[in-house]
This record gives C-alpha cells, structure tokens and sequence, in this order.
C-alpha cells in the first residue's frame, strides 16, 4: 500500500505503519482509521481497495510529506529573518526550547571531550 509515495510496511499494524509517513503520529494515525472505520489492527494486506481509497482520501487532505517540511522550514526561516530569540537559536544550532547548554548539548556545541585513559602515556621504544 502507498499512501503520498510512501510504502505502508506490509508486516506492521496500520495503526503503526501509517507513522511512517512524515507528519502523522500514533494519535492522528488512530483517528485516521476511525474516520475510514477500519480496525487498527488491521494489516496493510487485509484491507480491500474501497478501504484503502477512503484512507489515502483522507490522508491527502492532510498537511504531509513536503508540504509540511516546507512549511516547517519557512516558520524557521521566519524567525531567523526577524532575528528573534528561537531564530537566533536555530541559526546557531542550540537548543531553541530553553534547554540548559552547560552539561548537555555538547556534541552540539562542538565541545566533544573525550573520555580519560588511565593517565599512563604510552612509553617510546628505542
């Protein structure tokens, strides 16, 4: 099953392997199948084509796959352009949400310390 160009994994639940296209998690993955009244549990296998349409038809209403990255990517370009707090964090790759940077955010930072050996150095042979 393809839903916007992307496989649906026949192995996993629908519930689950409709997660896989970007911008649909568990919750709205949920609802999806309660509007098109399928079982959750359902396989990708066991659905017929009727239900199958309904799904993508309901899907593709949806803000999905490069629409949504777009958008995203715009709201971040916004912020960078106006110069406020979170644009300044974004360009500066730091965490944006008020995280502490002190002990965490390191490999971010570019402050990768590496971890000590046992502190004898390694004797020069003649």
């Amino acid at each position: 099953m393809r839903i916007a160009g992307i496989t649906i994994p026949d192995s996993k639940r629908l519930e689950i392997g409709l997660t896989e296209v970007y911008g649909i998690g568990r919750i709205s993955a949920h609802e999806i199948l309660k509007e098109a009244k399928v079982d959750p549990g359902k396989k990708p296998t066991d659905l017929n084509s009727e239900q199958e349409g309904v799904i993508s038809k309901i899907i593709t209403d949806k803000r999905i796959e490069g629409e949504l990255r777009r958008e995203i990517n715009g709201n971040i370009k916004r912020l960078k352009d106006i110069k406020s707090y979170r644009g300044e964090r974004h360009s500066r790759n730091l965490p944006v949400r008020g995280q502490q940077t002190q002990s965490n955010s390191r490999t971010v930072r570019g402050n990768v310390r590496k971890t000590m050996s046992s502190g004898r150095r390694s004797v020069d042979k003649k």
